[in-house]
């Protein structure tokens, strides 16, 4: 499959399919339905967000059964935890209001907001440390806004951390200028954190062929796959089990298990 194979930093010797799953803590229903798909085998991490109406609990459930977790930095979505800071979501405001308008907002840096950035993020780091006992090790962002130029060119994540890199697409998937800025944005994260070698989505589920595609390119390099279990094709698609007729002869494993391996 040819795709930006070049930028791949290798984390790990052989193949490996991590299955993860978005919005662990948004809500009930979100948190419920991941579980689901944990205690199946379906679902091997998570990316949890802080400062959620079910943060507190998602917290106490992934610790009780061990579940992998990393932080899902919210830039965007409104903070729903009862008596939550009100400097912090009004901070949290004023960057939703620059980056939700536009799709092209978050590839430009505003000085304006500098200080915003580095209040929400450095908010965000510190909670999940309080619910989950340690520093996040990995971090992605709710509609990818870990990616935004005010993040990436701020170095706002801590270095060494692996962190979710652009997804991977096919050549003719996407024009050539989405596709040099995508590579433009994975040098950049490398040269500070880990990467998987590709990032997929598990939508769309037709044609079969994508997911082919897919599951082939776990056999031989790290492969990160997102998903949203509360959604109800993913959740049938996973908690289903047709996700094992697909990965028989490839490993499901945490991005923990990559700590250990290594």
């Amino acid at each position: 499959m040819k795709s930006d194979a070049e930028l791949s930093v290798r984390t790990a010797g052989t193949g490996v399919l991590i299955v993860n799953a978005d919005d662990w803590g948004r809500d009930e229903e979100n948190t419920g339905r991941i579980l689901e798909c944990v205690r199946c085998g379906a679902v091997s991490s998570v990316s949890a967000m802080v400062f959620m109406e079910g943060s507190e609990r998602a917290a106490a459930v992934a610790q009780e059964f061990g579940i992998d977790a990393g932080l899902h930095l919210n830039l965007t979505t409104p903070f729903s935890l009862p008596g939550c800071s009100a400097k912090l979501a009004e901070h949290q405001q004023r960057l939703s209001n620059y980056l939700r308008p536009s799709r092209f907002a978050s590839a430009v840096y505003h000085p304006g907001l500098t200080s915003s950035f580095e209040y929400v993020v450095a908010a965000q780091l510190e909670e999940f440390r309080r619910l989950y006992g340690a520093d996040a090790d990995r971090i992605d962002g709710h509609h990818h806004m870990h990616l935004c130029a005010n993040v990436l060119l701020g170095k706002l994540l801590p270095a060494g951390t692996m962190v979710r890199r652009n997804f991977t697409f096919a050549a003719g998937e996407k024009s050539v200028g989405n596709r040099l800025y995508r590579k433009f944005v994975d040098r950049q994260l490398a040269k500070r954190h880990r990467l998987t070698d590709f990032f997929f989505s598990l939508p769309p589920l037709e044609p079969r062929e994508r997911l082919e595609r897919i599951f082939s390119a776990a056999s031989e390099s790290v492969v990160e796959l997102e998903t949203h279990p509360v959604k109800p094709a993913e959740h049938q698609f996973l908690a289903g089990g047709e996700i094992f007729r697909w990965t028989e002869a490839t490993s499901i494993r945490s991005f923990r298990s990559l700590h250990s391996a290594n």
